[in-house]
């Protein structure tokens, strides 16, 4: 069961408006990676269900992060069917994100009340997206749009809530690129976490990164 509320989901990512989106196979290093954030000032972060067993891996770190860090919110991602969703949403997702727009799931989590953010990449998908009751989209993939592009769909829709997933680096010039054209937030993978640290067991140094990524962005949210 979800530890949050969908509306408390919302308010968590709107008042930090970074989210890390990792996965990996180790649950040990899951573990250290979702750590390191936490330890980074991050409140919101998605664990992507990618590869076999990923469920497994989910399952157990979603246990760990209620039992050492009940403040933060850990949804699911890559979540593409309505199987999926009510697979990580019984095992406790707080949020379910989709690269994709997909009825079904919609349905799924509503009817749980678990937050949902679609990936589109359309005004219609937007749209539609909205109508199923999403309060926040997901523009997916970002590095194949531009500032711009979010700019202009906050032209005739202002009151969409858009989180750029793709193409995000965690400096100040890219995230006040996004940010001053209206997103709403960001979703960051592995350059918050460069493989090369993972690797060395540099844990101090990726949660130094996401620190400094933390505070710039919430400078210029502010």
């Amino acid at each position: 069961m979800a530890s949050f509320t969908r509306l408390q989901v919302y308010q968590t990512l709107l008042e930090n408006p970074i989210m890390p989106i990792f996965h990996h196979n180790d649950l040990e290093v899951a573990k250290k990676i979702l750590t390191a954030c936490y330890e980074g000032g991050i409140r919101i972060c998605e664990f992507t269900n990618r590869g076999d067993y990923a469920h497994e891996t989910y399952s157990e770190l979603r246990k760990f992060g209620k039992k050492n860090f009940p403040d933060l919110v850990v949804g699911a991602g890559t979540i593409v069917d309505a199987a999926s969703a009510t697979l990580f949403i019984q095992l406790g997702a707080d949020f379910v994100v989709a690269p994709v727009l997909h009825q079904d799931v919609a349905i799924t989590c509503n009817r749980r009340k678990i937050a949902w953010m679609p990936g589109c990449f359309t005004l219609s998908e937007i749209s539609k997206a909205e109508e199923w009751g999403a309060e926040i989209v997901k523009l997916f993939p970002g590095q194949a749009s531009s500032p711009d592009f979010v700019k202009a769909i906050k032209g005739p829709m202002p009151w969409t809530d858009i989180v750029v997933t793709g193409g995000v680096e965690p400096t100040e010039a890219s995230l006040k690129s996004w940010f001053d054209a209206g997103a709403r937030g960001v979703g960051i993978g592995s350059q918050l976490f460069p493989k090369s640290l993972v690797e060395a067991n540099e844990w101090q140094a990726i949660a130094d990164k996401i620190t400094e990524a933390v505070r710039v962005a919430k400078s210029l949210k502010a």
